[in-house]
């Protein structure tokens, strides 16, 4: 059986996921872990049995048995490193967002396409039973015209959190809530809602000492002539409250909840097929808001990579909910609406 080489750039808060989803899947090896703290790096070889650790992820992308690059460092380096990935020949995973502005992820999606290589980005709650279910819904047309939909992340950030580390909560390396947080449930809106005509936005920062914002709203109007709102903050107390994704149209209503987007709140349609026992099955209890979506992400990425297709959520997806985010940045900074394609 075929096997993809994997090797994980930047052992921190969310690299876990990746790890654990390599391992669990039966067509994938942990090869290689980088990380520029040497101790992180050796823990992460040890817990997950990789073969090597590095501190310069040059030198890992130098492997020549390596295939799969994750990278899962600060956001204002994943495109730098998902560049010289491509460039080197190895397929990329890179966590969300796949950048900071629309001209690193075009060159990272440039990257890969010139260099023959897969590139996937990680909005794993697309892959949630509710979300997948939401998805099929539409796709079958039982909403109807499309009227409204809302994403909300009502979360909760601690000065600690931010403290950990410089770049956290800086424009130039992270971001603030919309651009780290919120921008997964930005990515289901846009992406049930269909292509964005323009946004109006606000932000604050209104309790924690960073750069960037830690209370983010917008008003988006589709081009389909629906409207949308967004609601992000990490100044919830004293505990993450929800995630939720609401869609409403003439003919169907429904509310995804949960901290994670992970369980139907409610499912009604002119057309009703479900009873309770069909929506309880799609329902998922998740430990925290990562959820279970990088098992789902991992294995469609391998397929790609071995029957030579696109992602799930390629580099082109992945761009979307970015141009969200940094509409409703250049909204709030000029007050004035930010009307697509964003410049």
């Amino acid at each position: 059986m075929k096997k993809l080489n994997f090797g994980i750039i930047g052992c921190g808060r969310i690299a876990y996921k990746h790890a654990e989803a390599i391992k669990n899947n039966e067509k994938a090896n942990l090869l290689y872990v980088c990380d520029i703290i040497e101790e992180r790096a050796v823990d992460y070889k040890n817990k997950y049995e990789a073969e090597e650790y590095f501190i310069d992820y040059h030198e890992m992308l130098d492997m020549p048995d390596l295939d799969v690059v994750n990278i899962c460092t600060p956001s204002g380096m994943h495109a730098e490193m998902g560049i010289a990935a491509a460039k080197a020949g190895k397929h990329v995973i890179v966590e969300k967002p796949m950048a900071l502005s629309l001209k690193d992820a075009d060159d990272l999606i440039n990257a890969c396409d010139d260099n023959g290589v897969k590139l996937a980005v990680c909005f794993q709650n697309r892959f949630n039973p509710p979300v997948q279910k939401l998805r099929k819904a539409l796709e079958e047309g039982r909403f109807g015209k499309l009227t409204h939909g809302s994403a909300v992340v009502r979360w909760f950030r601690p000065q600690k959190y931010y403290d950990q580390a410089a770049w956290r909560g800086t424009r130039a390396m992270d971001g603030g809530c919309l651009m780290n947080q919120a921008i997964h449930n930005i990515d289901l809106l846009q992406w049930m809602m269909g292509p964005v005509e323009s946004v109006f936005g606000y932000t604050a920062t209104n309790l924690r000492k960073i750069e960037a914002e830690d209370i983010g709203v917008a008003v988006l109007k589709f081009k389909n002539g629906a409207l949308g709102v967004i609601e992000a903050s990490t100044t919830i107390y004293p505990e993450n409250l929800e995630e939720s994704l609401a869609i409403f149209g003439e003919k169907g209503t429904v509310v995804l909840g949960g901290i994670a987007v992970n369980k139907i709140e409610t499912w009604k349609f002119a057309d009703s097929q479900e009873e309770n026992e069909d929506l309880k099955k799609h329902q998922q209890d998740v430990p925290n808001v990562y959820g279970f979506g990088h098992n789902a992400l991992i294995d469609d990425f391998i397929q790609a990579v071995l029957n030579d297709r696109n992602p799930y959520i390629d580099g082109r997806e992945g761009r979307k909910a970015l141009e969200v985010v940094l509409s409703i940045y250049q909204a709030a900074n000029t007050r004035k609406e930010s009307r697509y394609p964003l410049l």
